[in-house]
């Protein structure tokens, strides 16, 4: 331990910086950011020296302090960041500390922040502590503060915090010295130094977003492991490591000047109350109140409004359950529903927004049309006007549009007023005289009107769905708000609150123009002054017209042109000043065709930077302050402009309004379904709502989609279905945390929780394997043969004990569960991957065998390969192999034991192959640590490994799988021609290679040879039954050889044939081995003898103390004794090997008996002669051994 400390003031002041002395303040560089795999501190313990390194703090007053330190003004020395500046090892304070100060430095320590990307630079001298202090205390007089700092509103002094954004860098220094006594990257804690961090939200930001800056909390590691270590060498705590897009973005903090954000009335309130007053306002609501009445038209409206309120306020709870970025509706859903629902969604909605484009704009094309014609000016003809007009108008909402949302926001505020100033005239001109507007059916506010036009009166196969299908898309313009979210200053609280205050004035506003307009017009009127009347002189003539003094009677026979039900622009008439309401019909097309221009790209973008469709990656990029995407403006314009071009689209509207009504469908069952999964992550700052009413809502929108438009509706479905079947099959590689894998789980704990209550039967019973793989990457053949036989049917757990260095192998652990998980997924295989630390193969096999599992979801079965090396290896090793054998037994589980004559283990060929990938990449090859466990070659040296039971080593290459790690690849694991330079492989390895993928391929017509020599239960019988099940193995017959006496073969394959038959199994043929207790031949014997030699204890050739002396050593050993005994039971393997390379040596898989060595009577070394003499030069081999319970039964 240093007495003291080598480093400058902190890290403020730089190379090049300002002169000490000068007043010039200090400009705070590019925070500095860790990335994976490189060491973000480096920690040591120090002590404090009297003269630097006790000062600031706030909280420690004046104590050790310089004389230069102790002159600085009181702002610094207030502040955890300047007041304090430790001493230069030169100082003559830090030589002459204290015995008692160094006592009191226990456990203080210096964090260095290290910065990568000058790792090759010297760091610049540290200036002497008056110098430090001078440049302090000139910053602080100028109040210069580290924007963080300002920003977090925590009091500064010692006790405060430091930001990233508060690390001075010069660009050219290394490391930048921190004492996490006096300034600190965390908070000194409480008055204490630590570098434990105090709750603060710059911990939980996901990026360096424009909110504020992505802090990292001290991992456990950094708290909890030993400082004269490097604990922490992850960049990232808790192992949050960021995306890639994460990583870029993170390696700028946001410039935030210059970018335009909205509060709730611009941003929201605006857009949606322009949306939904469209021109169904002015041009089609006196129409429905004609035919609906007065009643029926609130009734449409309040539906439509509850529809709209119901998904205002799931659309409120959504946004506030967490920061919204930008993709409106498309945003909503992907993150609460998943990418899934998102991605069909959003793409669809986009669509919408942009074809709405084209159906505002020849919605306002047809207005100036029918004013042209009324003048007697058009240009070509109708149709060609309306493309004309219509191209003309799309081109100045697109420059609009290009220019910025500041450009379109001041747009959209003069439409808006302009669309004010028209309901202002219309409501003025209701109440003005009607004069001469009496002939057309205008009469004022009068009782009559209201109570005869308060009732329907439907006309020309008009009914009330039809009604509310021609009303409803006016409804569907409450995500205008919501579809710029990245354009808004606050979206949790904008959307919310504009959003259901736009629905709520525009209900009031319909409501009101319905009842004005059915109050003061009748149905029908013929605008003639000669039918005039004076009430009560026409008998027949009852209407309100008659009593108001008008006789519109011929209307019943002839056709009318005006009154609510035959003139569309009767506001127009009713109105102060006509040419107003055609204004506010310009203005409520062109502000709808705006926002549904802006919107389009918004959502549009978002969906292509979330890469679902990966063709469409290019529409992502954003360009200026706002990143606006122009790319997606173009495409929209181009659709939109298609879309006018074609001029008919009243085919193409009932789809769009379904489109919208999809989407709010879903963001009332994304509610619903957040709800349901009871995630402690949903909680939505927004109370109002319901689950339940949310449904309902989700209800009402597809009821109204069919509604609207059948075939519509039905065409709607039909695409978000296709679209999410696309996205199911592509499986984007995204991690949302949507409410589907919340349900997913609690679903699953429910199921499992239910399952311990049922006792298990025998008719259920499947094969549930810890399969002992290692990493799982390195024993392809391994595991796929085991997931052949358990693929939709059972368990299947890869158990991998890691041993050694126990602080390597915790790293190992935390790296390779998420990683192998993947790769397992990635490979189709329906498999869980369960790392375990220990200090030997026995014990981490006992853990697992113990504990991994769920209630009933747990293993029976220990299945792992055959120890092929182990004549060379360590004994220590295989009596540990053998022990795991003994203590399955003991847990009541099955054994099964797999061999391949050429191995599993392919590891060290694809440690070959990556060297050679990264030589070839990278002028830097990259470190490959090959981890080596029960070696082929040579298992001798157990140091530093990581180790699984089976016989080949597993392969670690950190480096690679971590770059790798987020795309697990689906290809071969090996390929066997490597472009490049790669090793050529001698001729084992390439049967090993061969060999290890023989399991992926059809089998064809084969055999699957069953040795059921002893009943274990069933388990040898049903295993091969469950791989002719599989499509792979399907087409090989199953037969099966069984042990008896010469003089009954026919009566034991007659019972076996019964007993099969039973168990309705299905075999070609059925073997009786009469000749199993038949002397082998001497050779084979020899072979065992010359096997077992080196072994063996020969006892009888020693002194009785010696012998005892050396098998209690090596308790491994094959004594004469024991060899005697079970000489029978030795010659029996021998002949059944015989045997089976006589009958079986053709045969694509055997599956036989396992033999049983009793414990501590059969030596590990005698057992393991057993097995390989029995397994030898044999196609592959199952020896299994069930648990003695019955797996099979012939009840019903």
């Amino acid at each position: 331990m240093e007495p003291t400390l080598p480093a400058s003031s902190a890290g403020v002041q730089s190379q090049s910086g300002p002169e000490p002395g000068t007043s010039e303040p200090l400009q705070p560089a590019m925070p500095l950011r860790p990335v994976a795999s490189q060491s973000r501190f480096q920690v040591d313990l120090v002590t404090e020296s009297g003269g630097g390194g006790g000062g600031g703090g706030g909280g420690d007053g004046q104590k050790g302090q310089t004389p230069a330190a102790a002159q600085a003004p009181p702002a610094a020395k207030d502040r955890g960041d300047g007041g304090a500046v430790a001493s230069s090892p030169a100082s003559p304070a830090a030589s002459a500390e204290p015995p008692a100060a160094a006592e009191e430095a226990k456990g203080r320590f210096r964090v260095n922040f290290v910065d990568p990307a000058s790792d090759e630079q010297q760091p610049p001298p540290p200036p002497s502590p008056a110098a430090a202090a001078a440049a302090t205390s000139a910053s602080s007089s100028h109040g210069h503060q580290p924007p963080s700092e300002s920003m977090n509103g925590y009091p500064q002094n010692g006790d405060t915090m430091m930001s990233e954004g508060s690390l001075h860098s010069s660009g050219t220094g290394a490391h930048h010295y921190y004492d996490t006594h006096t300034n600190t990257y965390y908070l000194r804690t409480f008055g204490h130094n630590t570098i434990d961090a105090v709750p603060r939200i710059d911990h939980y930001r996901h990026t360096v977003a424009q909110l504020g800056e992505k802090l990292i909390r001290p991992s456990l590691a950094e708290l909890h492991d030993e400082l004269d270590k490097e604990p922490f060498e992850d960049g990232y705590a808790n192992g949050e490591e960021s995306s890639p897009a994460e990583e870029a973005v993170s390696k700028h903090v946001a410039d935030n000047k210059g970018v335009v954000k909205f509060g709730w009335v611009k941003g929201v309130l605006v857009r949606c109350m322009l949306n939904i007053w469209g021109v169904m306002l002015f041009i089609r609501l006196s129409w429905i109140v004609g035919h609906a009445g007065i009643g029926l038209a609130l009734l449409v409206i309040g539906m439509a409004t509850v529809v709209t309120t119901i998904t205002g306020l799931s659309t409120s709870a959504i946004t506030t359950n967490g920061f919204v970025r930008g993709g409106g509706a498309y945003y909503l859903i992907s993150r609460s529903l998943g990418p899934e629902f998102g991605g069909a969604i959003g793409l669809i909605f986009a669509f919408a927004n942009a074809v709405a484009v084209a159906m505002y704009v020849v919605g306002f094309a047809e207005t100036m049309r029918d004013l042209l014609v009324e003048n007697n000016a058009l240009m070509i003809d109708e149709m060609s006007d309306i493309r004309i007009i219509g191209t003309i108008t799309i081109v100045v909402l697109f420059g609009i549009s290009v220019a910025g949302m500041e450009w379109e926001a001041k747009a959209q505020i003069v439409l808006l007023g302009i669309l004010l100033i028209a309901i202002v005239n219309f409501t003025v001109g209701t109440f003005i005289p009607a004069n001469d507007k009496r002939a057309k059916g205008f009469f004022n506010y009068h009782g009559e009107i209201f109570n005869e036009n308060f009732g329907p009166d439907f006309r020309e196969g008009e009914d009330f769905f039809s009604v509310f299908a021609i009303f409803f898309p006016a409804a569907t313009g409450i995500l205008a708000g919501a579809n710029i979210s990245g354009d808004l200053a606050d979206p949790q609280l904008a959307i919310p609150k504009g959003t259901l205050l736009a629905i709520l004035i525009t209900t009031i506003v319909y409501a009101g123009a319905a009842v004005s307009v059915g109050s003061c017009i009748v149905r029908d009127a013929t605008g003639n002054l000669t039918d005039a009347i004076i009430p009560g002189t026409v008998t027949n003539c009852t209407s309100a017209a008659c009593k108001l003094g008008f006789n519109f009677s011929n209307c019943a026979t002839n056709k009318c042109s005006y009154g609510l039900m035959n003139d569309f622009q009767v506001m127009s008439l009713v109105s102060g000043f006509g040419p107003l309401i055609t204004a506010g019909i310009f203005s409520a097309t062109l502000s709808s065709a705006l926002a549904s221009l802006v919107s389009a790209p918004k959502i549009f973008q978002a969906l292509c930077k979330d890469n679902i469709y990966p063709g469409l990656h290019v529409f992502s990029v954003g360009y200026g302050k706002n990143n606006e995407p122009l790319r997606g403006y173009v495409l929209t314009f181009f659709i939109g402009l298609g879309f006018i071009l074609i001029a008919e689209l009243n085919v193409i509207a009932p789809i769009i309004s379904n489109f919208f009504l999809a989407s709010y469908a879903l963001i009332n069952f994304s509610v619903f379904h957040a709800s349901l999964a009871k995630s402690p992550g949903w909680r939505p700052a927004f109370r109002y709502y319901n689950m339940w009413i949310s449904l309902i809502g989700a209800i009402l929108c597809c009821g109204v989609m069919f509604v609207i438009n059948w075939w519509a509706a039905l065409v709607t479905n039909v695409i978000v279905l296709g679209l999410y079947i696309y996205v199911t099959y592509k499986k984007p590689d995204v991690n949302w945390g949507s409410s589907t894998q919340a349900l997913t789980y609690l679903n699953a704990l429910q199921h499992a929780i239910r399952l311990t209550g049922v006792e298990d039967h025998v008719k259920n019973f499947r094969p549930q394997c810890l399969l002992m793989t290692g990493a799982p990457t390195s024993r392809p053949a391994l595991l796929q043969l085991v997931h052949a036989f358990t693929k939709n049917v059972g368990l299947v757990v890869c158990g991998h004990v890691h041993m050694g260095p126990r602080r390597q192998a915790l790293k190992e652990i935390s790296t390779d569960q998420a990683k192998y998980q993947r790769w397992l997924i990635k490979n189709k295989m329906k498999a869980f991957y369960a790392p375990v630390y220990a200090e030997d193969l026995r014990e981490g096999t006992q853990f697992l065998l113990q504990a991994v599992g769920l209630g009933r979801m747990r293993p029976n079965t220990l299945v792992f390969g055959f120890k092929k090396d182990w004549r060379q290896a360590l004994m220590k090793d295989v009596e540990n192999y053998i022990n795991t054998i003994h203590d399955a037994f003991d847990y009541q589980y099955g054994v099964v034991v797999i061999r391949l004559k050429e191995g599993f283990n392919i590891s060290h060929l694809q440690a070959q192959e990556d060297l050679c990938t990264s030589q070839k990449k990278s002028a830097h090859p990259k470190d490959v640590v090959v981890n080596l466990e029960h070696s082929d070659a040579d298992s001798s040296k157990p140091s530093s490994k990581s180790v699984s039971e089976t016989n080949s080593p597993a392969v670690s290459q950190d480096q690679k799988d971590e770059e790798d790690d987020g795309k697990a690849s689906t290809q071969p694991l090996l390929k066997k021609e490597v472009k490049g330079p790669s090793v050529p492989l001698n001729m084992t390895d390439q049967k090993l290679l061969q060999a290890s993928s023989q399991f992926q391929k059809k089998q064809g017509k084969g055999t699957i040879d069953v040795w059921w020599l002893f009943d274990d239960g069933g388990l040898t019988l049903l295993i091969p039954y469950l791989l002719t099940t599989k499509k792979k193995w399907k087409d090989c017959k199953i037969r099966v050889f069984i042990g008896g006496k010469i003089n009954r073969i026919d009566h034991d394959r007659r019972t076996m044939a019964t007993l099969l038959s039973k168990f309705r199994i299905d075999f070609s043929d059925i073997t009786v081995l009469g000749d199993m207790n038949t002397k082998p031949s001497k050779d084979n014997t020899a072979a065992f003898e010359e096997m077992i030699e080196p072994f063996r204890l020969h006892e009888d050739d020693k002194e009785q103390e010696a012998a005892e002396k050396m098998k209690e050593e090596e308790p491994w050993r094959i004594t004469d004794n024991e060899l005697e005994i079970y000489r029978m039971k030795t010659y029996r393997q021998i002949r059944l090997n015989e045997l089976l390379r006589e009958n079986s040596g053709t045969a694509n898989l055997i599956v036989m008996s396992l033999p049983v060595a009793r414990k501590g009577a059969v030596s590990s070394a005698l057992y393991m002669a057993w097995i390989e003499t029995l397994s030898k030069d044999l196609p592959p081999i199952l020896l299994v051994r069930g648990n003695h319970q019955s797996v099979l039964t012939f009840y019903s």
